[in-house]
């Protein structure tokens, strides 16, 4: 079997934009799809989510614009060899546009083997419990309300992305435990407190019993992230988003910067680097709080991650769904019991409308052009 051609799409839907700090404006989120044929009719699919100030992102598929007449010819089979080969070696490109093209050559891997990927890569659970995921609400009451409804929906956890401000999301915290005792919470200030406040913050979550503290401090700053994991029993957790390659990634681990690791298929570079640092994780004997935002297709791809494993305590489901749900005839929702089940077809497993994909396609990139 060989690669004969590749094409990617930069898909950009009119649908509603959320931000996730007081320091953001309103998101254009895209989805840059690759889809990679083969002599064999035999197709493989994979994407990023990139979220983005003021306009929408094309420079992700840019980037594959140097990558993928590489793989014509290649056999997509052989993942590891193609993923060394295009890894760059003098000066760094994104890894969302490696993880896009890693990704679909093992959702064709998938199909070849009529086998979903998470059973190819260990297939430890078929389900797991789920979080919602919020976005950044206007005032407390709004996200008591969506808590509320959250609740009856199934869920048992929700993570609060707000202000990014100590003081209104301490008390976003203190009014969300008094209102719902039993409920688990996780707060996600995207990188934005102080040392000092991070710690307030910390010390004052452990006391409302939230489930984990995420990404109080740039990703990079793991002085900072040693002395407050020392210093709380609260799980403290970073972004996932910077420490991208694989020796910096077991470098935090083996130094104990964090509580517990977080990572992305998408952000790391694809499935073929994403299990090698899930076995880092596991043999360092944490947990690894996968990420999962962003379209299904991205979802779709982190769920798979950690299904494999038994080291990931939740899905992150992004909220509200619509948003996230575009040019999909398959979507991944939480049910009645707080669980997310597996995708049920082979590779991804998940169905793509693609007249819809394709309308709302804004920048293509093909081997044939």
């Amino acid at each position: 079997m060989k690669i004969d051609r590749a094409q990617v799409q930069v898909v950009a839907p009119k649908v509603q934009r959320w931000t996730w700090s007081h320091d953001l404006p309103e998101q254009y989120m895209t989805c840059t799809i690759v889809r990679i044929f083969t002599d064999e009719g035999v197709e493989g699919v994979g994407a990023v989510s990139n979220y983005t100030s003021h306009d929408f992102d094309r420079y992700t598929a840019e980037t594959m614009r140097h990558l993928i007449p590489e793989l014509i010819g290649r056999n997509p089979l052989e993942r590891e060899a193609i993923w060394t080969s295009l890894w760059p070696r003098v000066f760094p490109l994104s890894p969302q546009s490696l993880a896009a093209i890693d990704i679909s050559l093992w959702d064709l891997f998938g199909r070849v083997c009529n086998q979903p990927i998470y059973q190819l890569l260990g297939g430890a659970r078929s389900r797991i419990p789920a979080y919602a995921s919020t976005p950044m609400f206007e005032d407390v009451p709004a996200y008591l309300k969506f808590i509320d409804e959250s609740l009856q929906q199934g869920f048992r956890a929700v993570k609060f992305h707000c202000w990014c401000d100590p003081e209104r999301d301490l008390a976003l915290a203190r009014a969300a435990r008094k209102e719902f005792p039993d409920a688990a919470f996780m707060l996600d200030v995207e990188n934005n407190y102080e040392r000092e406040d991070a710690l307030r913050a910390a010390r004052e979550l452990e006391d409302l019993n939230f489930t984990w503290f995420e990404a109080p401090l740039f990703d990079y700053d793991l002085d900072g992230y040693r002395e407050l994991t020392n210093r709380v029993s609260i799980p403290i957790i970073p972004s996932g988003n910077w420490i991208q390659d694989l020796p910096a990634f077991g470098e935090a681990l083996r130094s104990k910067a964090w509580s517990r690791a977080r990572t992305d298929v998408t952000v790391c570079g694809g499935f073929t680097p994403a299990r090698k640092a899930m076995a880092l994780v596991d043999a360092a004997g944490m947990k690894c709080e996968i990420m999962s935002w962003g379209n299904t297709l991205i979802s779709a791809a982190n769920l798979h991650l950690m299904l494999a494993f038994n080291n990931c305590s939740y899905y992150e489901q992004p909220v509200p769904y619509d948003s996230y749900e575009y040019g999909m005839h398959d979507v991944l929702r939480t049910g009645s019991d707080g669980f997310v089940q597996a995708p049920t077809g082979c590779g991804l497993g998940v169905e793509i409308d693609w007249p819809a994909m394709d309308a709302a396609t804004i920048h293509t990139i093909s081997t044939d052009s």
